[in-house]
């Protein structure tokens, strides 16, 4: 439930992201990594710069702004080259101004008489480019009206065949140019009409999806190929080299501030920008946002991956989902970006960091608080102080896996304890029961043994599993006898203490050996146990301590564990053991250790179990 509840928070906070446009800055400079990831491509040969840079200033003799006469030059060099296109990125919004003289005085007649001729001269230029020439400009009144030389723009510009064309673009936070639109001011935009006088056909509105569109720039500044202003103007340029081309003309000189940031460069002049523009609305635009509702599916897919694959998995799958997802998403952002398609990254990314993350968190939490309760189980059953070494050893789902180790299996049993039991109410038998079994379970935790199971009032236990003893021998003999001569009798005082009668005598049988243990059971329930032969054997020499004198009985295997073995260790009988070939020796403790008893002891024959 929690993992559906990530899946759905992180998913909807991406979807509202990217509706609000939040993280904007962000994902537009995903779309410049893009670009600089696909690197330049090889430069369009139907596009040439003009520039006027600093070459032009310093083989022109001119102040800027140039006379009118020097573009009309510019321009009638341009047309007899026939291109495709002149698109003018130089603005003629007002009338030349007549010159002042040097004394400051007033402009004479023939000064200003100049300034018309030059103004003439552009003029009949534009009259003479095959109706060729786009000029541009920034100012527009609310019906889209602009003004040329000081008078009316667009009938002046339509009587010499020319068209004007706003150059204005949109711009990103940081100033970053990246788009154009179809029109500014309800004019069209310089990019728009430079192509369509280029390819002979309208752009359609609709192909700017009723926004703007993404500039596919072909690299950084530099990338198409420019010559000079003034070489245009002198004529020394190769003959041939506009012919049948787009030719855009504008400013690249640094002192005349035509410079942006772009998708590819810190710098591009803004001649390079608007060809790149044309460039790309004769392509068809072909670098396009997903739609809305495909980018939504991609957040939602992103945001739900991890939480999903974690209701299942635990979090070495997530983290290698989460990373393999990230990786994808990362390659197919680029390889859709190269195929014409910008897909919103960082909101997508985020879904999926944001839902990974939480999608870990809860998983770590549940593990945590599940090993803890875990924890505590096994304390109950392992000492305390290699509860967190087993656990180490556990799986991803806190199972022990089946190992085979070399231990001592112990079974004990409380003799009588049944019709003992008869005589008590309910609560009394789980009251005596509880505190035999707190005391016997005490003192093989306190040895380092593991508890299997409790079987009524009898108790399976193992020592040197889960957890490596080589001493398991020795800490299974210690633990027995500290059961019989301290835990049995304390045990025994407290029952005389409240009248329960004189006391009980137990069985406990030691055997060692090869055992495999682990955790067995069902999805829903699992417990700890150890099987083999040695378990077995166990359990048929705990039973063998019914009808002697000895509560403790221990084979012959347990005694040839022992590390240390004690020298008051008293051999018993030798017996044959059900599913044996070989008979099992059997030793024991002194009998005044084990509380003597008058029941009778074994005969020397030996006896079958």
């Amino acid at each position: 439930m929690l993992l559906v509840l990530v899946g759905a928070s992180f998913t909807a906070l991406g979807i509202v992201a990217y509706e609000t446009d939040l993280l904007r800055s962000l994902e537009l400079s995903t779309v410049n990594t893009r670009f600089q990831v696909r690197g330049p491509r090889h430069r369009p040969p139907d596009v040439v710069l003009v520039e006027i840079d600093a070459t032009t200033f310093g083989e022109l003799n001119y102040q800027w702004p140039f006379p009118r006469a020097v573009h009309g030059k510019v321009i009638e060099a341009l047309a007899r080259e026939h291109p495709k296109v002149i698109a003018y990125d130089v603005q003629f919004t007002e009338a030349s101004a007549c010159p002042a003289s040097a004394s400051g005085v007033q402009p004479s007649p023939g000064q200003c008489n100049q300034a018309q001729r030059d103004e003439e001269g552009l003029l009949a230029a534009l009259n003479n480019a095959d109706r060729r020439a786009v000029m541009s400009t920034t100012e527009t009144d609310e019906h889209g009206n602009t003004r040329f030389l000081g008078t009316e723009g667009r009938p002046l510009l339509h009587e010499v065949g020319s068209q004007p064309a706003n150059a204005l673009l949109p711009t990103d936070p940081g100033g970053v140019l990246r788009r154009v639109s179809y029109e500014v001011g309800h004019l069209k935009t310089l990019a728009v009409v430079g192509a369509e006088v280029a390819s002979g056909r309208p752009v359609r509105p609709h192909a700017f999806g009723g926004a703007t569109a993404w500039i596919d720039y072909y690299g950084p500044e530099g990338t198409f190929k420019a010559v000079p202003f003034s070489e245009v103007f002198k004529g020394t340029f190769a003959r041939g080299l506009f012919h049948d081309k787009v030719v855009v003309v504008g400013a690249s000189a640094p002192s005349l501030h035509d410079i942006s940031p772009t998708s590819t460069s810190a710098q591009m002049p803004g001649a390079e920008i608007q060809a790149s523009a044309i460039e790309t609305v004769l392509r068809g635009l072909p670098l396009r946002s997903l739609s809305t509702w495909l980018g939504i599916a991609l957040i939602v897919l992103a945001g739900c991956l991890t939480p999903i694959v974690g209701i299942r998995a635990g979090p070495p799958v997530t983290i290698g989902v989460a990373l393999a997802g990230a990786a994808v998403l990362t390659i197919g952002a680029q390889l859709a970006f190269d195929s014409g398609a910008i897909i919103p990254f960082v909101y997508t990314a985020g879904a999926l960091v944001t839902s990974s993350v939480g999608t870990l968190s809860v998983q770590l939490i549940t593990i945590a608080f599940e090993r803890e309760r875990v924890r505590d189980l096994f304390s109950r059953f392992v000492p305390e102080n290699v509860v967190d070494e087993v656990l180490a050893t556990a799986d991803d789902g806190l199972r022990l896996g089946g190992v085979q180790r070399e231990g001592t299996v112990m079974f004990t049993d409380l003799r009588g304890f049944t019709t003992f039991a008869e005589s008590l109410t309910p609560d009394g038998v789980i009251e005596v029961l509880n505190r035999y079994l707190s005391e016997m379970s005490d003192a093989i935790l306190d040895h380092g043994g593991t508890l299997v199971a409790y079987m009524g009032d009898g108790i399976m236990a193992v020592f040197g599993a889960p957890i490596v003893q080589d001493d398991h021998a020795d800490r299974a003999l210690a633990c027995a006898r500290e059961m019989l001569t301290l835990r049995l009798p304390r045990f025994n005082a407290w029952l005389q203490e409240r009248g329960m009668g004189s006391g009980f005598r137990m069985g406990i049988g030691l055997n060692s050996g090869r055992l495999m243990s682990g955790n067995v059971g069902s999805e829903r329930r699992v417990e700890y146990t150890a099987v083999g032969d040695a378990t077995n054997v166990a359990a048929r020499i705990e039973q063998l301590t019914k009808g002697t004198p000895h509560q403790l009985m221990l084979s012959g295997a347990t005694k040839e564990a022992l590390k240390d073995p004690p020298d008051d260790l008293v051999f018993v009988e030798e017996v044959g053991l059900r599913g044996r070939r070989a008979n099992t020796t059997i030793w024991s403790l002194p009998e005044d250790l084990q509380e003597g008893s008058d029941e009778p002891v074994a005969s020397d024959e030996s006896r079958s179990v």
